[in-house]
């Protein structure tokens, strides 16, 4: 019996302690996991000659035992056959001296009397005693003996047969040694050495296919560890056919054009980022600058400072950088737009009602289908709109137009203007951040440069476009584009 000890890594065995060891299924697992084949071609290949072992050993069992059982049955059949044989000629008188055999497989005949004496005997069996002493009855005549009762034979197998039914009669016995019976045993070599080639062979094609299928999924860990984060354009070797190796180096290249895509949109992402603290910071710093100009001078000089005017200055910069910050924040939540903040806006509605409450000149002109319905965020698209609209009025010589109505599956927002128009080449730049175009659209007519940025990033964050053109009155023209709401 064991006690273990409180606290002590031991036993208390018969009154000694004995330091703990590990027990011997501990052992047998960690002696299975070192020998375990590491590489899955080594674990099929390890399975599959495990499985050729379960069924081909039995199988080779099951082939020697009625090999055996057959070669013995026929060695049965031929001393029988013998032993008929030679007490049919007992009975008809026309035996010879020496008895000759005439089944091949039973070379040992002898003819012995009740008294136990030879009276006949084949040339095999001449000057032997009784090959056996068993004596078939009269009620089962035929009797089938091994022995080794004879020195001079070793073991036999034979077919003891009385010739008559009367108590005096002779007994044949006809057969063959064991010794001679190395049949059986080459049919269970021959088993056992087919049986191992089959499972050499079977160990040896798992191995050979099994590495052959696995070798594109070398090449494309191989390819896919070269592959770094500053290039991801490469790609792993797709084999041909619709086969799960196949499809997973689809799936690998799918991933890494994704991955690759991904970190292509990250770059532009981070670089008009950027771009965009660069040019915020520039625009800040000019009102900024202005404003702490103004304030120096007039402490340097506050009696000939104007106040008023000084106020009114102070009151346009702040107005300024609070107009950058406003639109700074409303760029930020156009691209963090979800679709539960969206509604049915009947467009056409809502852009006559901008149009109509727009004060100032030059006048502007409306054409709008009836009820153009979208899915928007009402105060974004708002926005978008007023933005065009201050744009278009600001560089327009006597009118701008509007017009409202269905493209295909989008609603199109059309602000067309009378003004100088902008240049080809600079129709995708005016929809930069903090961009303006020298002469025609300066800091001197007013905005922060964010405004047409705004309107394009309102129409993509709703699934839409806006472009740049030529009015047929040869000023600018923007086609703001949306889906249509599903009906």
């Amino acid at each position: 019996m064991q006690f273990p000890l409180s606290g002590e890594m031991g036993y208390l065995r018969g009154g000694s302690v004995t330091a703990g060891r590990p027990g011997r299924a501990a052992r047998v697992r960690r002696v299975l996991l070192y020998a375990r084949p590491r590489s899955i071609r080594g674990r099929i290949t390890a399975l599959v000659t495990l499985l050729a072992l379960a069924l081909l050993v039995p199988t080779a069992v099951a082939e020697g035992a009625v090999g055996r059982q057959a070669i013995a049955d026929a060695i049965w059949l031929e001393a029988r056959q013998q032993a008929d044989l030679t007490a049919a000629a007992v009975r008809a008188g026309t035996t010879t001296d020496p008895i000759l055999p005439r089944v091949g497989g039973a070379p040992l005949i002898q003819v012995v009397a009740p008294d136990r004496h030879v009276i006949d005997a084949s040339k095999d069996a001449r000057g032997l005693p009784p090959l056996s002493s068993v004596w078939p009855s009269a009620s089962d005549p035929e009797r089938d003996v091994q022995t080794c009762a004879s020195a001079q034979v070793g073991c036999v197998r034979l077919s003891a047969l009385r010739v008559l039914p009367s108590a005096n009669s002779p007994v044949v016995y006809a057969g063959r040694p064991v010794a001679a019976l190395t049949s059986t045993e080459i049919f269970a070599r021959l088993f056992g050495i087919q049986d191992a080639v089959l499972v050499l062979l079977a160990a040896w094609a798992t191995w050979q296919v099994t590495g052959r299928t696995l070798k594109p999924v070398e090449v494309i860990r191989t390819d896919l560890a070269a592959i770094n984060f500053n290039d991801l354009s490469g790609r792993v070797p797709e084999p041909p056919g619709d086969d799960e190796i196949a499809r997973l180096a689809r799936t690998v290249n799918g991933t890494l054009g994704r991955i690759e895509n991904a970190k292509r949109s990250s770059d532009r992402i981070l670089s008009r980022q950027r771009q965009f603290v660069a040019d915020a910071s520039h625009e800040l710093r000019t009102p900024l600058a202005g404003l702490r100009t103004e304030l120096e001078e007039a402490q340097m000089h506050p009696k000939e400072t104007d106040l008023v005017a000084l106020l009114d200055d102070a009151m346009g910069d702040v107005d300024r950088l609070e107009q950058i910050i406003t639109d700074l924040l409303l760029l930020a939540r156009v691209e963090s737009t979800g679709e539960g903040e969206r509604a049915h806006v009947n467009l056409s509605d809502l852009v006559q009602r901008e149009v109509s409450e727009r004060p100032g000149r030059p006048q502007v002109r409306l054409w709008a289908e009836p009820d153009v319905f979208v899915s928007a965020v009402q105060a974004q698209i708002v926005r978008a709109l007023r933005n065009l609209l201050d744009n278009a009025q600001r560089h327009a010589r006597n009118s701008v137009e509007v017009q409202v109505g269905r493209c295909g599956g989008f609603a199109e927002l059309v602000v067309s203007d009378d003004g100088p128009g902008i240049p080809e080449t600079d129709r995708e730049r005016v929809f930069e951040r903090f961009t303006r175009l020298d002469a025609a659209r300066s800091r001197d007519h007013g905005g922060t440069g964010l405004g047409l940025a705004i309107a394009r990033d309102v129409a993509h964050a709703h699934g839409g476009s806006l472009r740049a053109g030529e009015s047929p009155g040869g000023g600018a023209r923007f086609v703001f584009r949306i889906p249509l709401a599903e009906s």
